[in-house]
């Protein structure tokens, strides 16, 4: 038997492989490979595997930083070291030795951020928002199927899965008065599915076709929001503070490889796009991926992430088409996930229309948005290679009193 035999689980298995940054009581932070419930140093696996000098130096470190800036070519052969380790009978028993189970392991941020950008890039979501802040008007706006809309996020406050949030603090609206400032009353999440970017590009436009060469890999996101702070804020510029407080980010990086038997075609365009978003002769670039919204337990929707209008090879080409750079560590994320059904959706904003519909749990109370001590996990599965089902890492986050 091989290593990959004794420690792979349903979702976390040798096809798989996700990347992360972990640390033990008796080391400092590390690249690492996660395999079932186990975590294993990406340097080491190399190295039983007989990898080259070259390969060894970019996972020999504490988290993707060196790997993001080499290529494509290299990302995949590193890839297949690791997997032709974990499939050596020879190599089996000093593997398993090796590895480090789950609850041992603390788990950190498993890259630097450099830039962020937020997408707004699936329909239903996007109309969903414009009925509720914009009732009696047109959903979407007038540009937002000639582009992906997007804006320039803060990336220092990119937080690891696990990190509890702290409710934020801000101007809120009140009826027929000047504004207050306090806690936010209408704190909300995001589910999204977030792209890790590489192979910098100084300067210049990363074309549709040249998509798979830059988007290292896939990973689960939640912009939490404060929708009370966000709606007084973000005419006209925007998102600010009630975005900028958290983002949090799975653990785990799923490389866009092992995705390659869930892509499918994106939504049916009903708007001619501009020829830089034109992917009619493209591979497909949306994802038969699923989310479910876990709140304290209960799942409360399940969002699909196919329904995406804008797909991520086209928000990479607006986000470069003006000749803006791209550097190792890049992220940017899809905006909100929700479908047409209401338990398809992908925010307690729309779940709960604007707070005029709470949402009722299992336990028979209701919300409309979050509250202290509520904890909300991201869940998401998507067909992998064969008949197998891959798994992302979990993304989770609790919230804490205002400080």
């Amino acid at each position: 038997m091989t290593a990959a035999d004794h420690l792979a689980t349903e979702g976390f298995g040798i096809t798989h492989l996700p990347y992360g940054s972990f640390s033990t009581a008796l080391s400092e932070p590390r690249l690492g490979v996660r395999i079932g419930d186990h975590v294993l140093g990406a340097a080491a696996l190399l190295r039983r595997g007989g990898a080259s000098a070259e390969d060894l130096a970019v996972v020999d470190a504490a988290n993707l930083d060196v790997l993001l800036t080499r290529d494509r070519e290299t990302w995949d052969r590193v890839r297949a070291g690791l997997i032709a380790a974990l499939t050596d009978p020879s190599a089996t028993a000093n593997i398993v030795a090796d590895a480090v189970p789950l609850a041992e392991a603390t788990l950190h941020l498993p890259f630097t951020v450099a830039d962020y950008v937020d997408f707004y890039g699936n329909e239903f979501h996007a109309s969903n928002v414009g009925r509720i802040f914009r009732p009696g008007q047109p959903p979407l706006t007038p540009n937002w199927k000639h582009l992906p809309i997007g804006y320039h996020g803060r990336a220092g406050t990119i937080v690891p899965s696990g990190t509890e949030i702290a409710r934020p603090r801000g101007l809120r609206p009140e009826p027929d008065n000047p504004p207050s400032f306090g806690p936010s009353r209408r704190l909300d999440i995001e589910a999204e599915v977030g792209f890790v970017l590489g192979a910098p590009v100084a300067r210049g436009e990363v074309a549709l076709a040249h998509a798979d060469e830059h988007i290292f890999g896939l990973v689960l996101t939640n912009d939490w929001s404060a929708r009370d702070i966000q709606a007084f804020e973000y005419v006209p510029l925007g998102p600010f503070l009630g975005k900028s407080f958290a983002t949090s980010i799975a653990a785990w990086v799923t490389p866009l490889p092992c995705l390659d038997r869930a892509r499918i075609a994106p939504p049916p365009r009903d708007t001619p796009p501009a020829h830089y978003l034109d992917d009619t002769a493209t591979p497909a670039w949306a994802f038969d991926i699923d989310i479910d919204v876990v709140l304290n337990g209960e799942v409360v929707s399940t969002a699909p992430y196919a329904t995406t209008y804008w797909t991520a090879a086209q928000m990479l080409a607006h986000m470069t088409v003006n000749g803006a750079s791209l550097r190792a560590g890049d992220f940017f994320a899809s905006g909100t996930i929700s479908g047409p059904e209401p338990r398809q959706r992908g925010s307690f904003l729309e779940m709960a229309w604007g707070g005029t519909e709470p949402l009722k749990l299992a336990d028979g109370t209701e919300i409309a948005f979050l509250r202290d001590g509520d904890e909300v996990t991201l869940r998401a599965t998507a067909p992998g290679p064969g008949d197998t089902t891959l798994t992302f890492g979990e993304c989770t986050g609790r919230i804490l009193p205002t400080r």
